[in-house]
């Protein structure tokens, strides 16, 4: 249920590597609401993989906190866009980071006890590296709706915060 570190690094060059949108000069408001909220979820599985995978109560209560942040947050998407009456709009980058996210997915699936827990909390150290820096270099930019605008910069002090904590978990780890 998780991007580790060479496909997160794929999927995000694939996600910017036109300026930030899949085929255009830059993401729509609802190209980057479905592109934040798909990103959102991927890290809700990945993190529900790791509370049923992992024995490691450290790794379970950063998993715990990645559903209960990233859950919280795309409810507050969710409420955005029916506010504004907008409809996220399915996109290529959408599609393509859910499709590797199964892959990833089934691949860690393979994976146990303290192979599991490396894996997954360096792909949390990664995966929130290379997506908060997309969404500060490339979605906050591109967003043209100040409310949008406003909940991916909260968005993202909450996931530099994630990535923080999965460093120093993984510094726990060695």
């Amino acid at each position: 249920m998780t991007i580790r570190l060479k496909t997160a690094a794929t999927v995000i060059a694939l996600l910017f590597a036109t300026g930030g949108a899949p085929a255009a000069d830059k993401p729509t408001d609802p190209q980057i609401a479905h592109i934040a909220y798909t990103a959102g979820v991927i890290d809700i599985e990945a993190a529900k993989q790791a509370i049923a995978t992992s024995k490691n109560p450290t790794i379970v209560e950063f998993a715990e906190s990645m559903v209960r942040d990233h859950e919280a947050v795309n409810k507050q998407a969710l409420d955005l866009v029916k506010k504004l009456n907008v409809t996220p709009e399915d996109n290529d980058t959408s599609k393509t980071l859910s499709k590797e996210a199964e892959a990833k997915r089934q691949e860690l699936g393979k994976l146990t006890g303290a192979e599991f827990d490396k894996a997954y909390i360096d792909h949390e150290i990664a995966y929130h590296k290379q997506v908060n820096s997309a969404v500060e270099t490339q979605l906050i930019p591109a967003a043209q709706n100040a409310e949008l605008k406003s909940l991916l910069e909260t968005g993202l002090k909450l996931f530099q915060g994630h990535q923080q904590h999965a460093e120093r978990v993984a510094a726990e780890l060695k």
